[in-house]
């Protein structure tokens, strides 16, 4: 373990590994069988590819797909790391160069598909070597249960004959209790060291809610998110061609990628998606596992999923750095009713599976309770109680209903009265007042509860039927899904218990609490400066810009501003081999920015540290944003508020432009003096922009970035309506 933390130290660049690597490292060191749960962005790869450097022989990885795979092995070989894959992009000459090298022993991990693995000829081949172990990557895979079944992982339980002597891992980001079993069992694994890490990412926000005008609403998230990698997942191929359409159309930078386009295609959709050409990929859930991308800031759904092991696995592209994404999702009865007639051809067995698990879908989209909670809950993890701080429920963007009792009560009472016999649409219908002929013929215009709720609109009771379900006041039974009153929906009729009902949606979305202050000391200009030097890098190699350096690293070394290469070794995310390959030019950006802009190097590294969010406590910390928005209400000045929140000037200026672009600020004043704002005015007039670089330069450096930042801002909203002036 000792040579293991080295290992990650030089060629990875980090001090500190997350929850369960260690375990899941010795496990391998030890040659002991394992299985490893960590979601997405915990650090699996890092579980198996360290230690395969610690090893005698190679470490063969076996990995679903080919852009996968690659992804992985370039930024490995970028590490300096000796890594090698064999699909069918290679030409023959190619193959046997990676044989040679394994031959030679310069390949420490192989990179293979199933299929590829399992072939005569490779496991021929590889028995002349030595393999040091054999990790299985996404392994729910090989389950029936999984939510991505593929049967080609199911002919890997041979490998504990073909290799006796070398040990198995399997890793995935989503298993219940029953996927785990089924792992184990069929890759015979041998008495495993069995580590399941917490299903929560802290660092991401939740939100739900029903689709109104979905359109609009994707687009308000991705407005949330400008000049961000972002993905919108749709259910069928239909909808993404129209939905990606609709985007380009309105002028954001969108691709497709579904199952019903050519090989090519889809290549190009995704190669331009990892390389930053296109910043949103509209997807079916063909997109998923070949995602690597460590910067995707935010992952829309525009209709249900059909589970929430799907939903864990898709939203956990968002965020995979552990800095801070969001995860909306726009849903309607009509989603549910698609997946059920999709899934009519399945064997009962597995139909019957496939309702359970779509009906937790309903229940997530419905609850009134915290939804990081509720998917912890899903996978038998239980969170602390209280506020997570990080989704819609707790940060309160939902009201509650000012008489729940009452309205619930006629809703369970119409249940009742229908004799417990129709689902949530007739019950709906009944309650609206419907004129609808069935409702004429069977008489049930007569009941008392007939049109009780007949103020509200019909989606608003549909989806109050549906937060009672979720809540375990109503079930639903059978093929068509009829309503039953459980025994805690007759104690509300009883009243005996009051549930919780949302207001339908309305109310404007509050800032997320959650955001973990992973600015906190970034000089942003100098990110975005650095930013576009790791894209310029990345086409010079060929390469994701990701793969260069993770959005992590670039804050890191905005925060700390080294000035020399062996400083650089300090900062997060830069082991050696990154360091000689990018150390002087990232370093001199970053020097001649400092002297350009009179901002210090070598900032401390204890005044620097990264807040990555890995705990759920760490997540209401924006006290200090709150504080300061007080503060800037008082008129008080920039170097004044630095000091009562005892935080660095550019994350002052970065809460105050918030403070101005809420509030529709129009006066610069106290916060920059009218002269300097004029100037910046005149500037962006003659420079045909409001971007701070051509500013910048057209003021020759005469007025400091966060200055120009303050004036931007306030222009920005003297352009707009609403906007409070100066008198």
């Amino acid at each position: 373990m000792e040579s293991c933390s080295e290992v990650v130290r030089k060629f990875w660049g980090y001090d500190e590994l997350r929850p369960l690597q260690a375990e899941a490292m010795q496990a391998v060191v030890a040659g002991r069988d394992s299985l490893v749960v960590l979601p997405t962005g915990g650090g699996k790869s890092l579980c198996f590819q360290a230690p395969a450097l610690c090893l005698p022989g190679v470490a063969v990885v076996v990995s679903p797909l080919i852009s996968l795979m690659k992804d992985q092995v370039d930024a490995l070989v970028d590490r300096g790391v000796l890594a090698a894959l064999v699909n069918s992009t290679l030409s023959a000459d190619e193959r046997r160069r990676v044989a040679d090298e394994l031959r030679g022993e310069r390949v420490k991990l192989l990179y293979l598909s199933p299929e590829r693995l399992m072939s005569e000829r490779m496991l021929h081949f590889l028995q002349q070597l030595q393999v040091s172990f054999f990790a299985i990557d996404e392994a729910h895979c090989i389950s029936q249960w999984g939510h991505d079944f593929r049967p080609e992982y199911r002919m890997l339980s041979v490998l504990k004959e073909s290799f006796p002597h070398a040990a198995i891992h399997a890793y995935t980001a989503t298993a219940t209790a029953q996927v785990r079993s089924e792992i184990v069992r069929e890759l015979r694994l041998n008495n495993p060291e069995t580590l399941v890490g917490s299903f929560d990412r802290p660092n991401l926000v939740y939100r739900a809610s029903p689709r109104v005008d979905g359109f609009q609403q994707i687009c308000e998230v991705i407005d949330r998110h400008r000049d961000e990698s972002g993905i919108v997942y749709c259910i069928r191929r239909a909808d993404v061609d129209a939905l990606c359409a609709k985007l380009t159309a309105a002028g954001h930078s969108a691709a497709a990628y579904h199952a019903g386009m050519d090989e090519a295609a889809r290549h190009a959709s995704q190669e331009a998606f990892a390389n930053e050409a296109v910043k949103i990929v509209v997807a079916t859930v063909a997109f998923g596992m070949g995602i690597d991308k460590s910067n995707v800031r935010y992952v829309i759904h525009a209709a249900a999923p059909k589970s929430l092991e799907n939903y864990q696995q898709e939203s956990g592209r968002a965020g995979r750095d552990g800095l801070e994404a969001e995860c909306c999702m726009f849903y309607s009865a009509a989603d549910f009713l698609t997946w059920r007639k999709l899934q009519q051809g399945l064997p009962q067995e597995a139909l019957e599976a496939s309702i359970a698990l779509l009906a937790g879908m309903e229940r997530y989209c419905s609850t009134t309770d915290c939804r990081h909670r509720t998917i912890a809950r899903y996978f038998g993890q239980d969170l602390a109680d209280g506020a997570c701080g990080a989704c819609d429920v707790c940060l309160a963007d939902v009201e509650y209903v000012a008489e729940p009792l009452v309205l619930a009560q006629k809703i369970l009472s119409c249940v009742a009265r229908l004799q417990e016999n129709y689902g949530a649409g007739y019950v709906g219908l009944v309650l609206s007042g419907s004129r609808d002929q069935r409702i004429m013929e069977l008489g049930h215009d007569q009941l008392s509860t007939y049109g009780l709720l007949a103020e509200h609109d019909r989606r608003h009771i549909r989806g109050w039927i549906e937060q009672l379900a979720a809540q375990d006041y109503l079930q639903k039974v059978g093929e068509y899904t009829v309503l039953k009153l459980t025994p805690a929906g007759w104690q509300v009729l009883r009243g005996e218990v009051v549930p919780r009902l949302l207001k339908p949606a309305g109310r404007p979305r509050r800032e997320a609490r959650t955001a973990i202050e992973s600015w906190e000391g970034v000089d942003r200009e100098l990110f975005e400066e650095l930013r576009l030097l790791r894209r310029r890098k990345a086409e010079e190699q060929g390469l994701p810009p990701f793969v260069v350096f993770s959005d992590v690293t670039l804050r890191d070394l905005a925060r700390r501003r080294p000035s020399t290469p062996e400083a650089m070794l300090a900062v997060h995310g830069v082991g050696q081999a990154k360091c000689a390959r990018y150390g002087e030019e990232f370093v001199g950006a970053i020097v001649e920015y400092c002297r350009r802009c009179d901002v210090a190097l070598d900032v401390s590294p204890a005044a620097a540290a990264p807040r990555i969010v890995e705990a759920i406590d760490e997540r209401p910390a924006t006290a200090s944003k709150l504080r300061a928005w007080e503060l800037f209400t008082q008129k008080v000045s920039l170097d004044d508020v630095c000091g009562a929140l005892d935080r660095a000037p550019s994350t002052v200026v970065g809460y105050l432009v918030e403070y101005i672009e809420r509030q529709k600020i129009g006066d610069p004043e106290p916060w920059l003096d009218r002269a300097m704002f004029e100037r910046v005015r005149t500037a962006a007039v003659v420079a045909k922009s409001g971007r701070l670089k051509p500013l910048f330069d057209a003021l020759e450096g005469a007025v400091p970035y966060d200055r120009i930042r303050i004036a931007v801002a306030v222009l920005r909203n003297l352009s707009s309506p609403g906007t409070t002036r100066a008198d």
